[in-house]
Order: structure tokens, then sequence, then C-alpha cells
């Protein structure tokens, strides 16, 4: 397999709809870089090939602000097969939430500063925000290891650390958001780095807070974050990019 190029698709013998979600990848990339993911060529962006045992992402050496739809390598969610030379590291965190979770079709792993500091705090998420209602109560800690995610034994600790929630910590070393599409783990891995930047926020003051009620959580999840709303968060963020990174234009989708 070779990188993808969008602009030979010829050669790479990927369908339209391949091509599209490596352009969807790629602006994912760029959303993360813009709302504070970067941490130089770390972290990734992936995506299931609908229909398929293989999936989408972003390429070990390129960073999520530099990535383009050419940056996008192919991978078997099957760990035994040999990946592509430029698969990053952490290709086993991928593999094993795929395998785990049949409802996932995307995958973010960063490590944004404020979602890893409040992973490696002792105190849980609570509904603070529209953002903190989304996420309370659903964002489980890994704890067995903060190195990078290598092997996939360590892959499925950290799937079954996962569970069924929408993100988890990994403790003293970032995040991972997951979704049925790639929007949805993109707007949910940016949204968790504002929840946890709120919450940091209000903890720093040293005051008592208020946060929602009980009764309103479920019509936040419902209204705010529904799918419709999901997809309006995920189209405002692609014009940002687009506008941010015109070169980002010529990709389409």
């Amino acid at each position: 397999m070779t990188l993808l190029d969008v602009a030979a698709p010829a050669a790479t013998g990927m369908s339209r709809a391949e091509r599209k979600l490596a352009v969807s990848v790629a602006l994912a990339s760029r959303m993360l870089s813009d709302g504070g993911h970067d941490d130089f060529n770390q972290g990734q962006v992936s995506a299931r090939i609908p229909g398929s045992d293989t999936f989408l992402i972003k390429s070990a050496l390129c960073g999520f602000n530099e990535a383009t739809p050419s940056d996008v390598v192919v991978a078997a969610v099957d760990h035994r097969i040999d990946p592509h030379p430029m698969a990053p590291p952490e290709l086993p965190l991928h593999q094993a939430i795929y395998a785990a979770r049949p409802d996932v079709n995307a995958i973010v792993h960063s490590h944004a500063p404020n979602t890893l500091v409040f992973g490696a705090l002792d105190t849980e998420l609570l509904p603070l925000s529209h953002e903190g209602a989304l996420f309370f109560d659903q964002v489980p800690r890994f704890t067995l290891t903060s190195n990078t995610i290598l092997t996939y034994e360590v892959g499925q600790a950290v799937a079954e650390a996962l569970g069924d929630n929408p993100a988890a910590f990994l403790r003293n070393h970032g995040g991972v958001a997951v979704g049925k599409t790639i929007r949805h783990a993109a707007v949910g891995a940016h949204v968790l780095e504002r929840c946890c930047q709120l919450h940091i926020m209000a903890l720093s003051t040293g005051r008592p807070f208020h946060v929602s009620k009980p009764e309103d959580i479920p019509g936040k999840r419902q209204y705010i974050y529904s799918d419709l709303s999901v997809r309006s968060y995920w189209d405002h963020a692609v014009r940002a990019v687009k506008a941010r990174h015109p070169e980002s234009v010529e990709w389409g989708a």
C-alpha cells in the first residue's frame, strides 16, 4: 500500500468514498491543531473504511497542523498484518478499539494540554458546562501505563477501560475520543478539551461552583449534541479550517 494521493486517484486504487474519507481525516487533523491539540507530530486521527476491516490513519511523521489527504495511510484492524511503514507507532491503540467496538468508526488520540492535565487530577468531570453535561460520568481513566501504546495487548487494555464510553483519559499521557463518524470523534475530542479547560479554570478559583441539575443533563445531550448539532459543529470547523489553511480548499469535500 502507498500513501494516498487525492491528486492522482487512479494510482492509489481508492474509491471516491475512500478518497473523501482521507480528506475528512486531514480536515479533522487541522481542526484539532487549531483547537490546541498539537504536540509536534504526535497524536492520530483515524477513520474506519465502511464495510471493510481496514481504516485510514494520519501517518507517523506528520503533525496535525500539516496533515493533508496524502499524509494518510491504510491500516488493517487485524494487528497481525504487517503495517504500512509510515503507520504511527500507536497503531495498536486504534486496532484494539476498532476490534472491540464495532460501533466506533473514528478515533482521535491527542496530548491536548487540558485533557492531559485533567486526566492526571484526582477528581471527576462534573456537568459544569454544556460540554461537562455531555461527558459527565462517561470518561473513565486508563491507568495501567502512561507510556506510548506500542503493543496490541496494551491497546486492548485501553479499549477495556474505554468500555462503551465516548472518551477516556490516558492518565499522564492524553486522551482518546471515539465516534460513530469522524465528525463525532473530532468534535468529541475538541469538546472534551474545552470541557477540561473550563473545569480546571473553575477549580483554580478555589471557590465553590454550581453544576447543571441532573434533570438538565439528558436534554443537553439530546439537543446540544444531537447528530444534527454535531454535523453543524463539524461544518463550522471545516469552514474555519479552510479559512485558516487556504490550501485545504483544493482538497474538496
